[in-house]
């Protein structure tokens, strides 16, 4: 049974539940809450409660049901397809998987309707095709398997780092440097297994290469490479140093901002080596309107 503290006055209850339980939907939340599952001080709270700092909420998470995956005819950006992979633009909101909570309308949903059986198995029964993944409300770029021969050359590529991925982002806080590394390992959080975390001790390698492209009052947006891609990489990364995302409530400040609930994130390059034909395969996107709004909220950039 979870517990979860409030650190901040004045959020609704499934906000606050939201951003520490990251794989559920704010609908499953919801559920959670009018099912009784959220207990205050022995007592269920009401789905309109407002948090106060220092209330600790008892959450009983229910059993894992057994999923069956729908194809369902969602519409998808697809920026590259051939008869070994797709690459799809994913919408900020969209979860990848399926999973308790989340049980259909993902990624997965939608590529069964579009590619019908055509995907690779090695993901497993929950998981066709999927060879990385990206968060729920990070926006951009993703490639998927269509049998298994393409799912493992893609998944050797992973591993030696010649499938690369750039990211752009909106940091809180005015970043000094104009490029830099960040090399900390991560792994689960020690005590909130939803979170990851720089470990000192442990961890998996972890390495992320940023750039500025701009500083504003109060806000960097800059580029990040990934050398390495492990769960919440360059959202545990900028925080570590001092600048979580704009909008992730989860590493960062606790409140929506700038109107997001959810990082400001987007997947905007994918650079691989075609499994098939071996030729270098070069990927781009534009930000999404999300994001272009955001840096208007922004204003001028200070330099």
């Amino acid at each position: 049974m979870p517990k979860i503290e409030a650190t901040e006055t004045g959020a609704r209850i499934d906000v606050l539940l939201a951003a520490h339980l990251p794989d559920m939907s704010r609908s499953a939340v919801q559920r959670l809450i009018e099912g009784g599952h959220v207990l205050l001080g022995g007592r269920p709270v009401r789905k309109n409660h407002r948090v106060t700092a220092g209330e600790v909420f008892d959450v009983t998470l229910p059993e894992p049901v057994k999923l069956e995956l729908l194809a369902q005819a969602i519409e998808l950006d697809v920026v590259f397809e051939d008869t070994d992979v797709i690459v799809v633009n994913k919408p900020r909101g969209m979860v990848v998987h399926p999973a308790p909570g989340h049980p259909d309308e993902t990624l997965v949903n939608a590529l069964l309707a579009h590619c019908g059986e055509s995907l690779s198995g090695i993901g497993g029964e929950m998981r066709p095709g999927i060879v990385h993944r990206i968060d729920k409300d990070t926006s951009g770029l993703i490639i998927a398997a269509k049998n298994d021969f393409a799912h493992r050359s893609l998944s050797r590529q992973l591993k030696d780092r010649s499938l690369s991925r750039v990211y752009e982002a909106v940091a809180i806080g005015r970043i000094r440097e104009d490029t830099g590394t960040i090399s900390a390992p991560l792994g689960r959080h020690p005590t909130d297994r939803k979170r990851q975390a720089v470990l000192k001790h442990g961890g998996r390698e972890a390495v992320t290469h940023f750039e500025v492209i701009a500083r504003y009052n109060g806000y960097t947006h800059v580029r990040c490479r990934l050398e390495t891609g492990r769960t919440h990489q360059i959202r545990v990364h900028l925080a570590h140093i001092g600048h979580p995302l704009l909008g992730d409530l989860v590493y960062g400040r606790k409140k929506p901002e700038k109107g997001l609930a959810g990082q400001c994130l987007h997947a905007k390059e994918l650079s691989f080596i075609h499994p098939r034909t071996e030729k270098a395969i070069r990927l781009e996107t534009p930000l999404p309107p999300y994001f272009t709004a955001v840096l208007r909220t922004l204003g001028e950039p200070t330099d």
